[in-house]
């Protein structure tokens, strides 16, 4: 049952990534590292949070959404520079007070 759940997911926020850019860059090469990027969060066990979203741009990565600790902000953006692909990643994280 969980590795149906989990597919499901993920099938899910691949098929989300379709707004996942708004420029002329590669746009299946964006799609396909904004697919990576959330797959990375998701299976991160220190990121318990589904509410970052991911944009990718002609290689550069933009978290966004709302984190609850400054360490989640930080293993985020380290495990969305990991991913093969992106070149840059822009923070726009939110830390809840």
């Amino acid at each position: 049952m969980t590795s149906i759940k989990r597919t499901c997911i993920l099938l899910t926020m691949l098929l989300a990534t379709g707004c996942a850019t708004s420029g002329g860059g590669d746009f299946m090469g964006d799609t396909r590292i904004t697919t990576r990027v959330k797959t990375a969060i998701y299976n991160e066990p220190e990121l318990k949070v589904m509410a970052i979203h991911v944009a990718t741009e002609d290689g550069v990565v933009k978290l966004s959404g709302t984190v609850k600790t400054r360490a989640e902000r930080t293993k985020a953006i380290q495990v969305a520079r990991k991913v093969e692909g992106v070149k840059m990643v822009k923070n726009d994280l939110s830390v809840e007070q």
